[in-house]
């Protein structure tokens, strides 16, 4: 699906009366109330570094940007509106959108053995994969590691990453997607 389908899929759950599941699992739908919320936020404010617009603007052969994610991911909240912003600078690239839990190819691009998203695959016009990115920056995923070595309880570690990606601002996904772009 395109951006703007994976917008109303995620308005229609938020929005329904007897939501689907897993959304009907009140846990789930608290936190894709909050990742709407978030994503809105860095979708109007988030900004892109001068080196990723130039690296993007430079793309001249057509790529399909392939994004697996999911409404309820607290990850994909924030960096899919900075992946949205980067295809948007350039007509050559095509973004598409895999919900995870449905039809997606996650199972090929698994992150240490589990379906981590949000998963970016980056493609050449022969559907050639260039580059994968996922589930969230290196210095984030530490810190994921470390939480859940130390077993802390989710709502710990959804606040210390909150905290972390707050602090960010998107800088790191597009340090890490840069090398992939000038390659």
């Amino acid at each position: 699906m395109e951006f703007n389908q994976y917008l109303r899929h995620f308005k229609a759950i938020l929005d329904a009366d007897q939501p689907q599941p897993p959304f009907d699992n009140p846990d789930y739908m608290k936190y894709t109330k909050i990742n709407w919320s978030r994503m809105n936020r860095w979708l109007k404010n988030g900004a892109l570094s001068k080196e990723i617009v130039q690296a993007i603007q430079q793309i001249q052969a057509p790529q399909t940007w392939v994004l697996i994610t999911e409404p309820w991911c607290g990850d994909a909240a924030h960096s899919v509106p900075f992946i949205v912003k980067m295809t948007q600078l350039n007509d050559q690239i095509t973004l598409e959108i895999q919900l995870r839990d449905t039809d997606s190819e996650i199972e090929q691009y698994r992150t240490r053995g589990g379906k981590s998203i949000p998963k970016l695959i980056i493609r050449d016009a022969s559907g050639k994969d260039l580059a994968t990115w996922g589930p969230r920056p290196e210095p984030c995923q530490v810190i994921y590691d470390d939480l859940m070595a130390a077993q802390v309880d989710f709502d710990t570690l959804i606040l210390e990453l909150q905290k972390w990606y707050n602090k960010d601002k998107g800088r790191l996904l597009q340090k890490e997607l840069l090398p992939m772009l000038t390659q």
